[in-house]
């Protein structure tokens, strides 16, 4: 099986194993990784460079099981950027994580949508889909797009064409979770219509916590040859219009990556980015020599410039959406910076996967 082909058998044959060393590594990773702390604004013990081998930094839902798996695979020979897909896989196959893949959120019509790309730093190449229905993994479609076509982006139903003719196979992805709460959705939109809703009480605290969600998974990396790399998946906004597309399969929005300066990536507000191209914005700043914690905080600044519109600020005028990046830089030093605090971003070196805190740029 050539490096590339992340399918769900192989999966199945690693998750296990793959499981049992993320949870040793999590169990081994409270301690801050070696090295220099940087202050760059004034967050203590958080922002660390790697002591030596692979780096990687995503969202804090890669730090269950996804981190762990991508530097494990690499640090046993896998590629980088195949061990970043594979891992974005489990976050996909997760039922209950409700921002990806299987499980994800719905669009209006009750239909999963699924976005995402890759990015490779050695070749410069990107691959990504919109508005994929049935497919679980749309990482890994990311990849197989830029692999063995000359494209860098396919939608809607040429993507699903292109996924099945790759061995994919189509599955409801709606799980009943995610219809109770489109129902639930529906059913309060009008009181004027012949729908009505569970009681509150009825629904799961889970259901509950489904709306505003805007959640996505990013992962990025630096190899042990010091190439970079990249990988962002969702399933979009809340029971957004059908064929809504966000940041997350945009290069230069949700994902970008340059091999001389760095990788970075986003969850949150996908509209936002895609107007101030925000992880293109990033790397720029990562290419002058930024710190990656404030690379990312200079594309949130941008944001906050360009959000002007009455629905999108509160009432002192600042940004009511949340918005977050995740960088990597060439030699190694990770960073995040969300609009707002009291978040966290995930990442892993040889002491393991951990979670960091996420400074923010306004209060609250």
């Amino acid at each position: 099986m050539s490096s590339d082909e992340i399918t769900r058998r192989g999966f199945l044959a690693t998750s296990a194993a793959a499981a049992a060393a993320a949870a040793a590594l999590s169990g081994s990773g409270s301690a801050a990784a070696s090295g220099t702390a940087v202050d760059a604004i004034a967050v203590p013990d958080i922002f660390v460079r790697s002591a030596a081998g692979p780096i990687l930094v995503g969202s804090q839902n890669t730090c269950k099981a996804a981190l762990g798996l991508a530097w494990e695979k690499h640090a046993a020979g896998m590629a980088l950027l195949d061990a970043i897909v594979l891992g974005i896989n489990t976050v996909e196959d997760d039922p209950t994580d409700h921002s990806v893949g299987l499980g994800g959120i719905p669009n209006e019509d009750g239909v999963v949508e699924l976005d995402a790309s890759v990015m490779d730093g050695p070749s410069g190449l990107s691959g990504a889909v919109a508005s994929i229905q049935n497919i679980r993994n749309p990482a890994s479609v990311a990849l197989r797009v830029m692999r063995y076509t000359d494209h860098c982006l396919l939608v809607g139903p040429g993507a699903l064409r292109f996924a099945k003719d790759h061995g994919f196979k189509e599955e409801n992805l709606l799980t009943d979770d995610a219809r109770e709460a489109w129902l639930y959705w529906k059913a309060t939109l009008s009181d004027k219509d012949d729908r009505f809703p569970k009681e509150v009480a009825q629904l799961s605290p889970d259901v509950k916590n489904w709306f505003g969600i805007t959640g996505t998974v990013n992962m990025g990396g630096l190899d042990k040859a010091g190439n970079l790399y990249g990988c962002t998946s969702t399933s979009g906004l809340a029971f957004k219009i059908p064929g809504r597309v966000g940041d997350s399969p945009i290069i230069g929005a949700g994902l970008y990556v340059d091999n001389d300066a760095g990788a970075a990536g986003s969850t949150g507000r996908g509209e936002a980015n895609i107007i101030t191209l925000g992880s293109g914005m990033v790397v720029e700043a990562l290419r002058r020599g930024a710190h990656p914690t404030d690379a990312c905080k200079e594309a949130l600044e941008r944001v906050v410039r360009f959000t002007r519109a009455k629905h999108l600020v509160r009432a002192d005028g600042k940004p009511d959406f949340q918005l977050k990046f995740y960088a990597v830089d060439k030699t190694g030093r990770t960073g995040s910076f969300g609009m707002f605090p009291g978040e966290q971003f995930a990442m892993c070196d040889a002491n393991g996967p951990r979670l960091q805190d996420c400074p923010g740029l306004i209060g609250k």
